[in-house]
C-alpha cells in the first residue's frame, strides 16, 4: 500500500552507516560484513587462482559496533584496521615456503598436534586456519570462534575432516589445494600399481628376512589389462594418461566428468557397474561424501571380475575395510595397494594392513619434496590472499564463478548489493520481506549470463540492514534459506549491445508496504531499477518514475508537485544545515503534475533537517536512503 500523499510523513533511519578512514580498511571482500567493491581485478601473484576485490570502504553500524564486537569476538577487518595484522593458526606441519608467505602477511601460530579441546581453546583468537588431514574442524571449532574465523585453509584436495556446512553457516569461507599435489598424488598411485603387480614389497621383506622365493613372488603383466579409474577428476586423469603409457586399455567412471576431455586423455567413460565388472585393476580417485561412503563394499566386489586388483590413493572411506577383507580371503579380490585408511593410523593389529595380499603405505600421495612445497605455498596464497579480500578460485563453499565472468561483471556486483539495501529501506510495516524478483535486461543469451554472483550479491544487500545475522557471499543463499526469503530470477531479452553483459536490473518485493509510495507499481511491488553507467552504478527508476541518482553516499527521494523552484527549495534547507549536495535529479511523467526528486548528500541529515524539507507545501512525501 502507498503511503498517503496528504500527511507527508517523515521518514527517520536507524544510525548512520559511517566509513572509516584508515587506509588499510580499504580492502574488501566477498568474505566480511561490508559494501561491495568498485574494482576487481585478476592476481597474478596466485597464478590467475585467485581474484583480487580492491577499492571498496568497509561499513559500519556505528549502533550495532559494541554488540557485534562482543557476540562475535572481533574480526579480521577489526584487526585490519587497528593496524595490527591478523592471526593464522597453523596445526599441523606446512611446507617453510608457505609459512614464510604466511609469516609476510600474518603472524603465525605453528602448534601442532592439539587436541579438539585445545583447537576450540585456540580458535576464538584466529582469524584463520590451516589444516592437512589430521585435524578435525568440526561445528563446535566454528562455535568456539565466535565469528573471527574467517577462512580455513586445507593443505591437500580433500575437505572431509571440515565441517562445511557449519562454516556456511558461520561465514566462514574454505579454501583448498587442489593442483600442487596432483601429480605427486598420480605417480603414487601408479607405484602402487606397479609395485602390488609384481610383489615389490613382499619380496623385499623376504629376502630382508634371509629368503630367497622367487617362485612366490610371481607377478602379473601390466601391458593390455583394463584399468577403471573411478574418479577422473586432476588425480585420476593424471593416472590414466600415465597408464596409457604403460600398455593399458583405460575405462573410468565419473557422473560429473565431460565426455570431450575423457576422450582427449584416450579414455572410455563408462557407467559404475560396468567399470566395475570389467576391470582388471581399479584405481580410486572419488572424494569422501554420504554417496561415496563404503561405496567398495560386499555388493561391490561381488560384482567384480574374479582375481581384480585395487588401489587406494583417494580416501580410506570410500572402502568398507572388512567387507575388502573378506573379497581377499575368498580370492575375489587378489591384490590390494592402499595409502589411505578409513582411520589414520589405522590400528596395529589391522587385518587389512597385516594381510599378505596388501600392499600399503602411510598416505604418502602427497609427500614428495616438490609436492610438499607446491601444496605450501598454494594454500598459503589462498588463506592470504582470502584474508586480503581475494575470492579464491580453490574456495569449495562460496559461488564459484569463472575468473572471466567475474571480472565482467565487476561493476554489476557494486550495482546489485546497492540496489538490495534500497530496496528493503524502502519496507514498512512488520510482514517483512519474503518474496523478492529481480529482473536482468540483457542482450546476451540465457547460457551466456551468470547471474549466480549477481544473485548472491542482492541477496546480502537485503538481509544485512534488516538482519543481524553476519551475512557474506559464503553464507548468504544459507541465511536466505533459513529467513524464509524466496529469490527468483528473469532475463528479458533487449535489443542492445551485447558487449556488455547487463543492460539494466530490476529489484522488485512482493507483498510488503512501502515507506515511500511512489516506489509501489500497479501491481502492489515495490520496484527500483538501476544500470552501470560509466563504471558507476546508477539508481535509474523507482516505481514509475525515471530517475538518474548515482547510488554513492545517502540518497533523498522526494515526490513532489512539478513546480519550479524545489530544487532551490529543498537546496537551501540541506545548505542551512551544512548538508553537502552532491547530485540533485528529477525524474517525472507527466509534465507540470508530479515529480521525484533524487539528492543525493554526503552527510546524514539531522530530524530537524528533513522535518523541514517534510513542511515544503509542494513536498508530498519522502524517505532518507543509506547507501
Amino acid at each position: 500500500m502507498a503511503a498517503s500523499s496528504s500527511t507527508k510523513p517523515i521518514f527517520i533511519l536507524p544510525p548512520p552507516i559511517t566509513t572509516s578512514s584508515s587506509s588499510n580498511s580499504k580492502q574488501l571482500s566477498f568474505l566480511y560484513n561490508t559494501t561491495t567493491p568498485i574494482s576487481i581485478k585478476l592476481s597474478h601473484s596466485c597464478k590467475n587462482r585467485a581474484l583480487t576485490i580492491t577499492n571498496a570502504t568497509k561499513t559500519v553500524d556505528s549502533a550495532q559496533t559494541s554488540s557485534v564486537s562482543k557476540t562475535r569476538g572481533g574480526s579480521y577487518d577489526d584487526t585490519v584496521s587497528s593496524g595490527t595484522k591478523p592471526t593464522i593458526l597453523v596445526s599441523e606441519k606446512l611446507g617453510e615456503a608457505g609459512l614464510s608467505l604466511l609469516r609476510d602477511s600474518a603472524n603465525v601460530d605453528c602448534s601442532y598436534d592439539l587436541s579438539p579441546e585445545d583447537l576450540c581453546k585456540k580458535i576464538s583468537s584466529c582469524d584463520a586456519l590451516i589444516v592437512r588431514s589430521g585435524t578435525k574442524v568440526t561445528r563446535q571449532v566454528f562455535e568456539a570462534a565466535n565469528g573471527r574465523l574467517k577462512v580455513v585453509g586445507r593443505a591437500g584436495v580433500g575437505i572431509d575432516n571440515v565441517d562445511l556446512q557449519a562454516a556456511t553457516e558461520f561465514g566462514c569461507l574454505v579454501v583448498n589445494a587442489p593442483t600442487a599435489n596432483t601429480v605427486a598424488a598420480a605417480e603414487h598411485g601408479i607405484a602402487l600399481l606397479a609395485a602390488m603387480a609384481r610383489n615389490v614389497a613382499q619380496a623385499d621383506a623376504s629376502m630382508k628376512a634371509g629368503q630367497w622365493q622367487r617362485n612366490r613372488y610371481v607377478g602379473v603383466s601390466l601391458v593390455g589389462k583394463t584399468l577403471a579409474v573411478m574418479g577422473f577428476g586432476k588425480v585420476g586423469s593424471e593416472v590414466a594418461r600415465r597408464a596409457k603409457g604403460l600398455g593399458m586399455h583405460v575405462i573410468a567412471h565419473d557422473p560429473y566428468a565431460p565426455a570431450d576431455r575423457a576422450r582427449a586423455v584416450g579414455v572410455e567413460l563408462v557407467s559404475f557397474d560396468q567399470a566395475i565388472s570389467t576391470a582388471d585393476f581399479i584405481s580410486l580417485h572419488m572424494p569422501l561424501t554420504p554417496t561415496t561412503k563404503k561405496v567398495f563394499n560386499d555388493d561391490t566386489f561381488a560384482k567384480a571380475k574374479n582375481g581384480v586388483r585395487i588401489i587406494n590413493v583417494a580416501r580410506g572411506g570410500v572402502i568398507d575395510e572388512d567387507a575388502l577383507v573378506r573379497a581377499l580371503d575368498s580370492g575375489k579380490v587378489a591384490q590390494a595397494a592402499l595409502d589411505v585408511f578409513t582411520e589414520e593410523p589405522p590400528s596395529k593389529d589391522s587385518k587389512l594392513v597385516q594381510h599378505e595380499k596388501v600392499t600399503v603405505t602411510p598416505h604418502l600421495g602427497a609427500s614428495t619434496k616438490e609436492a610438499q612445497e607446491g601444496v605450501a605455498i598454494e594454500i598459503a596464497e589462498a588463506v592470504v590472499g582470502a584474508l586480503n579480500g581475494e575470492l579464491s578460485a580453490t574456495a569449495v563453499n562460496a559461488p564459484m564463478v569463472p575468473a572471466e565472468v567475474i571480472s565482467e561483471l565487476a561493476p554489476y556486483v557494486l550495482l546489485t548489493e546497492k540496489l538490495g539495501r534500497l530496496a528493503v529501506q524502502l519496507v514498512a510495516g512488520g510482514r517483512g520481506v519474503k518474496s523478492v524478483k529481480v529482473v536482468y535486461e540483457s542482450a546476451r543469451g540465457p547460457d551466456d549470463l551468470d547471474t549466480r554472483l549477481l544473485r548472491a550479491m542482492i541477496t546480502k544487500g537485503i538481509i544485512e540492514p534488516i538482519s543481524d545475522s553476519f551475512v557474506n557471499l559464503v553464507n548468504a543463499d544459507f541465511i536466505a534459506k533459513q529467513k524464509g526469503l524466496r529469490i527468483s530470477e528473469e532475463r528479458v531479452a533487449v535489443e542492445k549491445t551485447p558487449e556488455y553483459p547487463i543492460h539494466s536490473i530490476r529489484v522488485q518485493i512482493s507483498e510488503v508496504d512501502s515507506k515511500f509510495g511512489s516506489a509501489i507499481l500497479e501491481g502492489g511491488d515495490i520496484s527500483i531499477e538501476g544500470r552501470v553507467k560509466y563504471g558507476v552504478p546508477h539508481l535509474t527508476k523507482v516505481g514509475s518514475f525515471s530517475v538518474d541518482a548515482s547510488l554513492e553516499g545517502n540518497l533523498i527521494l522526494c515526490r513532489q508537485v512539478d513546480q519550479p523552484g524545489m530544487i532551490g527549495q529543498v537546496g537551501n534547507i540541506l545548505g542551512e544545515r551544512n548538508v553537502n549536495v552532491n547530485f540533485m535529479s528529477v525524474g517525472r511523467t507527466v509534465r507540470r503534475k508530479q515529480a521525484i526528486m533524487a539528492i543525493g548528500v554526503d552527510e546524514e541529515p539531522c530530524q530537524e533537517t528533513l522535518k523541514k524539507i517534510g513542511e515544503v507545501p509542494a513536498v508530498e512525501e519522502f524517505v532518507f536512503l543509506e547507501l
